[in-house]
Protein backbone atom coordinates (compact mmCIF):
# COMPACT_ATOMS: atom_id res chain seq x y z
CA UNK A 1 0.00 0.00 0.00
CA UNK A 2 1.04 3.09 -0.96
CA UNK A 3 0.67 7.06 0.58
CA UNK A 4 1.47 10.87 -0.14
CA UNK A 5 2.55 12.20 3.40
CA UNK A 6 5.15 14.35 1.62
CA UNK A 7 7.07 14.47 -2.28
CA UNK A 8 9.40 12.33 -1.34
CA UNK A 9 7.23 9.12 -0.45
CA UNK A 10 7.50 9.19 -4.37
CA UNK A 11 10.69 8.37 -6.55
CA UNK A 12 11.53 10.46 -9.75
CA UNK A 13 9.82 8.20 -12.42
CA UNK A 14 6.75 8.12 -10.00
CA UNK A 15 6.86 11.76 -10.25
CA UNK A 16 6.41 11.69 -13.32
CA UNK A 17 3.97 9.06 -13.64
CA UNK A 18 2.04 11.54 -11.70
CA UNK A 19 2.35 14.35 -13.81
CA UNK A 20 1.32 12.29 -16.66
CA UNK A 21 -2.02 11.51 -15.09
CA UNK A 22 -2.30 14.93 -13.83
CA UNK A 23 -2.03 16.21 -17.90
CA UNK A 24 -4.08 14.04 -19.13
CA UNK A 25 -7.79 14.86 -19.51
CA UNK A 26 -9.58 11.21 -18.87
CA UNK A 27 -10.37 10.21 -15.81
CA UNK A 28 -9.81 6.05 -14.46
CA UNK A 29 -13.14 5.52 -12.58
CA UNK A 30 -11.28 3.85 -10.03
CA UNK A 31 -13.48 5.26 -6.80
CA UNK A 32 -16.81 4.13 -8.83
CA UNK A 33 -19.29 3.30 -6.11
CA UNK A 34 -16.93 3.80 -3.76
CA UNK A 35 -15.97 6.74 -0.73
CA UNK A 36 -13.54 9.17 -0.25
CA UNK A 37 -13.16 10.68 3.55
CA UNK A 38 -11.20 14.35 3.47
CA UNK A 39 -10.86 15.61 6.99
CA UNK A 40 -10.08 19.14 7.18
CA UNK A 41 -8.96 20.89 10.71
CA UNK A 42 -7.79 23.50 8.76
CA UNK A 43 -10.35 25.24 6.48
CA UNK A 44 -9.53 25.64 2.64
CA UNK A 45 -11.28 26.97 -0.68
CA UNK A 46 -9.45 25.72 -2.78
CA UNK A 47 -8.15 22.42 -1.29
CA UNK A 48 -12.20 21.27 -0.66
CA UNK A 49 -12.62 21.85 -3.98
CA UNK A 50 -10.11 20.43 -5.82
CA UNK A 51 -10.47 17.23 -3.94
CA UNK A 52 -13.47 16.70 -4.05
CA UNK A 53 -13.92 17.90 -7.48
CA UNK A 54 -11.44 14.70 -7.87
CA UNK A 55 -13.19 12.30 -6.07
CA UNK A 56 -15.72 12.94 -8.37
CA UNK A 57 -14.29 12.67 -11.65
CA UNK A 58 -12.76 9.80 -10.54
CA UNK A 59 -16.65 8.11 -10.33
CA UNK A 60 -16.81 8.24 -6.02
CA UNK A 61 -18.38 10.21 -3.40
CA UNK A 62 -16.28 12.72 -1.64
CA UNK A 63 -17.04 12.76 2.47
CA UNK A 64 -16.22 16.16 3.69
CA UNK A 65 -15.64 15.93 7.51
CA UNK A 66 -14.20 18.58 9.58
CA UNK A 67 -11.51 18.48 12.54
CA UNK A 68 -13.80 18.84 15.60
CA UNK A 69 -16.44 15.84 14.25
CA UNK A 70 -13.89 13.15 14.52
CA UNK A 71 -11.57 15.08 17.22
CA UNK A 72 -8.00 13.63 16.09
CA UNK A 73 -6.28 12.34 19.99
CA UNK A 74 -9.31 14.00 22.36
CA UNK A 75 -13.01 12.11 20.98
CA UNK A 76 -10.72 9.57 19.27
CA UNK A 77 -7.42 8.44 18.90
CA UNK A 78 -5.80 8.72 15.09
CA UNK A 79 -5.46 5.48 14.58
CA UNK A 80 -9.03 4.94 15.59
CA UNK A 81 -9.86 7.30 13.31
CA UNK A 82 -8.37 6.02 10.57
CA UNK A 83 -9.39 2.53 10.89
CA UNK A 84 -13.00 3.97 11.40
CA UNK A 85 -12.34 5.78 8.43
CA UNK A 86 -10.89 2.79 6.44
CA UNK A 87 -14.59 0.99 7.02
CA UNK A 88 -16.06 3.33 4.53
CA UNK A 89 -14.14 4.79 2.14
CA UNK A 90 -11.33 3.58 -0.39
CA UNK A 91 -8.60 6.51 0.42
CA UNK A 92 -8.44 9.35 3.32
CA UNK A 93 -7.12 12.37 3.04
CA UNK A 94 -6.65 14.60 5.73
CA UNK A 95 -5.17 18.97 5.88
CA UNK A 96 -3.92 18.81 9.62
CA UNK A 97 -1.78 20.91 11.61
CA UNK A 98 0.32 18.44 12.96
CA UNK A 99 2.48 16.31 10.27
CA UNK A 100 2.76 13.03 12.75
CA UNK A 101 -1.06 12.99 12.18
CA UNK A 102 -1.03 11.88 8.88
CA UNK A 103 2.74 9.56 9.33
CA UNK A 104 0.28 7.85 12.21
CA UNK A 105 -2.76 7.33 9.30
CA UNK A 106 -0.49 5.79 7.00
CA UNK A 107 1.82 3.91 9.37
CA UNK A 108 -1.53 1.95 9.54
CA UNK A 109 -1.30 0.82 6.06
CA UNK A 110 -5.15 -0.01 6.40
CA UNK A 111 -6.13 2.60 3.31
CA UNK A 112 -4.09 4.88 1.38
CA UNK A 113 -3.82 8.34 3.12
CA UNK A 114 -3.05 11.75 0.95
CA UNK A 115 -1.57 14.59 3.12
CA UNK A 116 -3.50 17.57 2.13
CA UNK A 117 -1.90 19.83 4.30
CA UNK A 118 0.35 19.80 7.31
CA UNK A 119 2.87 21.99 8.77
CA UNK A 120 5.78 20.42 7.67
CA UNK A 121 4.35 19.41 4.12
CA UNK A 122 1.92 20.16 1.18
CA UNK A 123 2.56 18.12 -1.52
CA UNK A 124 -0.57 18.25 -4.14
CA UNK A 125 0.38 22.01 -3.84
CA UNK A 126 3.73 21.50 -4.91
CA UNK A 127 2.15 18.70 -7.64
CA UNK A 128 -0.19 21.23 -9.20
CA UNK A 129 2.87 23.59 -9.10
CA UNK A 130 5.07 21.53 -11.62
CA UNK A 131 1.98 20.72 -13.24
CA UNK A 132 1.78 24.26 -14.13
CA UNK A 133 5.18 24.79 -14.85
CA UNK A 134 5.26 21.52 -17.24
CA UNK A 135 2.32 23.23 -19.27
CA UNK A 136 4.09 26.31 -19.67
CA UNK A 137 7.69 25.01 -20.41
CA UNK A 138 7.13 21.38 -21.84
CA UNK A 139 10.13 19.72 -19.77
CA UNK A 140 10.91 20.51 -16.62
CA UNK A 141 14.85 19.53 -16.63
CA UNK A 142 17.05 22.30 -16.55
CA UNK A 143 14.63 24.81 -15.79
CA UNK A 144 14.67 27.07 -12.32
CA UNK A 145 12.43 28.34 -10.06
CA UNK A 146 13.30 30.75 -7.75
CA UNK A 147 10.78 30.91 -4.08
CA UNK A 148 11.31 34.16 -2.56
CA UNK A 149 9.69 34.16 1.34
CA UNK A 150 9.39 32.50 4.24
CA UNK A 151 10.72 28.16 3.97
CA UNK A 152 7.53 27.18 5.16
CA UNK A 153 5.86 23.97 4.36
CA UNK A 154 5.01 25.09 0.87
CA UNK A 155 8.55 25.69 0.05
CA UNK A 156 9.51 22.19 1.77
CA UNK A 157 7.65 20.34 -0.78
CA UNK A 158 8.17 22.60 -3.81
CA UNK A 159 11.94 22.33 -3.38
CA UNK A 160 11.84 18.26 -3.26
CA UNK A 161 9.10 18.26 -5.93
CA UNK A 162 11.62 20.57 -8.49
CA UNK A 163 14.76 18.41 -7.82
CA UNK A 164 13.11 15.38 -8.22
CA UNK A 165 12.06 17.14 -11.46
CA UNK A 166 15.27 18.16 -12.30
CA UNK A 167 14.74 21.14 -11.68
CA UNK A 168 17.44 24.36 -9.95
CA UNK A 169 15.30 25.26 -6.43
CA UNK A 170 16.37 28.27 -5.33
CA UNK A 171 15.38 30.45 -2.33
CA UNK A 172 15.90 33.83 -0.35
CA UNK A 173 14.77 33.94 3.15
CA UNK A 174 15.13 36.75 5.48
CA UNK A 175 17.14 35.90 8.48
CA UNK A 176 15.86 33.35 11.08
CA UNK A 177 12.96 32.03 8.19
CA UNK A 178 15.12 29.69 6.48
CA UNK A 179 14.97 26.27 6.25
CA UNK A 180 15.75 23.91 9.22
CA UNK A 181 18.74 22.16 9.41
CA UNK A 182 16.41 18.79 8.77
CA UNK A 183 14.34 20.42 6.80
CA UNK A 184 17.15 21.06 4.06
CA UNK A 185 19.23 18.08 4.81
CA UNK A 186 16.11 16.26 3.11
CA UNK A 187 15.51 18.38 0.80
CA UNK A 188 19.55 17.91 -0.16
CA UNK A 189 19.47 14.20 -0.02
CA UNK A 190 17.21 14.00 -3.35
CA UNK A 191 20.22 15.76 -5.12
CA UNK A 192 20.36 18.18 -7.80
CA UNK A 193 20.76 22.06 -7.67
CA UNK A 194 19.55 23.57 -4.50
CA UNK A 195 20.49 27.57 -4.32
CA UNK A 196 20.59 29.57 -0.61
CA UNK A 197 20.44 32.94 -2.07
CA UNK A 198 21.75 36.02 -0.11
CA UNK A 199 18.65 37.72 -1.68
CA UNK A 200 15.57 38.00 -3.65
CA UNK A 201 17.45 39.64 -6.55
CA UNK A 202 20.32 36.43 -6.62
CA UNK A 203 17.61 34.16 -6.66
CA UNK A 204 15.01 35.38 -9.05
CA UNK A 205 17.84 36.72 -11.72
CA UNK A 206 16.83 34.52 -14.85
CA UNK A 207 14.75 32.24 -13.30
CA UNK A 208 11.91 30.47 -15.15
CA UNK A 209 9.92 30.87 -12.33
CA UNK A 210 8.87 33.21 -9.32
CA UNK A 211 7.39 31.98 -6.27
CA UNK A 212 6.02 33.00 -3.08
CA UNK A 213 3.24 32.37 -0.46
CA UNK A 214 2.10 34.74 2.01
CA UNK A 215 4.61 36.07 5.56
CA UNK A 216 1.92 35.15 8.11
CA UNK A 217 0.57 31.70 7.04
CA UNK A 218 -3.00 30.45 8.92
CA UNK A 219 -2.00 30.15 13.13
CA UNK A 220 0.87 32.35 12.79
CA UNK A 221 -1.66 36.07 13.25
CA UNK A 222 0.04 37.06 16.47
CA UNK A 223 3.27 37.10 14.51
CA UNK A 224 1.89 39.41 11.82
CA UNK A 225 3.12 42.83 12.53
CA UNK A 226 6.74 41.13 13.34
CA UNK A 227 6.63 39.33 10.16
CA UNK A 228 6.21 42.71 8.37
CA UNK A 229 8.73 43.98 9.82
CA UNK A 230 10.93 40.82 9.34
CA UNK A 231 9.91 40.29 5.51
CA UNK A 232 10.83 44.00 4.69
CA UNK A 233 12.67 44.27 1.12
CA UNK A 234 10.92 40.43 0.01
CA UNK A 235 8.16 41.56 -1.53
CA UNK A 236 7.93 40.21 -5.10
CA UNK A 237 6.73 43.38 -7.28
CA UNK A 238 7.63 43.98 -10.98
CA UNK A 239 11.09 45.50 -10.50
CA UNK A 240 11.87 41.81 -9.20
CA UNK A 241 9.97 40.25 -11.55
CA UNK A 242 12.30 42.24 -14.46
CA UNK A 243 15.31 40.13 -13.02
CA UNK A 244 13.82 36.80 -14.03
CA UNK A 245 13.96 35.10 -17.66
CA UNK A 246 12.16 37.10 -20.38
CA UNK A 247 9.32 34.48 -20.23
CA UNK A 248 9.32 33.92 -16.74
CA UNK A 249 6.05 33.05 -15.21
CA UNK A 250 4.76 34.07 -11.47
CA UNK A 251 3.58 31.55 -9.06
CA UNK A 252 1.60 31.71 -5.88
CA UNK A 253 -0.56 28.97 -3.96
CA UNK A 254 -2.96 31.24 -2.51
CA UNK A 255 -4.49 33.27 -0.54
CA UNK A 256 -2.76 36.34 -1.20
CA UNK A 257 -2.49 38.96 0.99
CA UNK A 258 -2.44 41.86 -1.79
CA UNK A 259 0.57 44.49 -1.68
CA UNK A 260 2.37 42.05 1.03
CA UNK A 261 4.26 39.55 -0.20
CA UNK A 262 2.88 40.33 -3.67
CA UNK A 263 2.00 43.33 -5.89
CA UNK A 264 -1.37 43.69 -7.38
CA UNK A 265 0.38 44.69 -10.75
CA UNK A 266 2.37 41.14 -10.38
CA UNK A 267 -0.90 38.93 -9.36
CA UNK A 268 -2.77 40.36 -12.05
CA UNK A 269 -0.09 40.57 -14.56
CA UNK A 270 0.56 39.05 -17.80
CA UNK A 271 3.03 37.04 -16.33
CA UNK A 272 0.76 35.81 -13.45
CA UNK A 273 -0.39 31.91 -13.55
CA UNK A 274 -1.96 31.99 -10.71
CA UNK A 275 -5.21 30.48 -11.43
CA UNK A 276 -3.98 27.85 -14.29
CA UNK A 277 -1.73 27.09 -11.08
CA UNK A 278 -5.12 26.81 -8.69
CA UNK A 279 -7.02 24.55 -11.52
CA UNK A 280 -3.97 22.26 -11.63
CA UNK A 281 -5.34 21.64 -7.66
CA UNK A 282 -7.63 19.26 -8.77
CA UNK A 283 -6.05 17.49 -11.58
CA UNK A 284 -2.89 16.98 -9.20
CA UNK A 285 -5.82 15.80 -6.25
CA UNK A 286 -6.85 13.23 -9.02
CA UNK A 287 -3.54 12.13 -9.98
CA UNK A 288 -2.85 11.39 -6.73
CA UNK A 289 -5.76 9.40 -5.65
CA UNK A 290 -5.57 7.39 -8.70
CA UNK A 291 -2.48 6.69 -8.49
CA UNK A 292 -2.33 5.50 -4.88
CA UNK A 293 -5.47 3.47 -6.07
CA UNK A 294 -3.77 1.85 -8.62
CA UNK A 295 -0.47 0.84 -6.83
CA UNK A 296 -2.56 -1.22 -4.58
CA UNK A 297 -3.89 -3.23 -6.72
Amino acid sequence: MRHLTEIDDLSASELQELLALGATAGAPPVLAGQGAALIFEKPSARTRNSTEMAVVQLGGHPVYIQGQEVGFDTRESVEDVTRTMACFHAVVAARVFDHSVVERMAALDVVPIVNLLSDQAHPLQALADLLTMQTEYGSLAGRSVAYVGDANNVARSLAIAALLAGMEFRIASPDGYGFRPADHHRIAAVGGSLVVATSPEAAVTGADAVYTDTWTSMGQEAEAEQRRRDFAGFQVDESLMALAATNAIFLHCLPAHRNEEVTDGVLDGAQSRIWVQAANRMHAARAAFAWLLRAGE
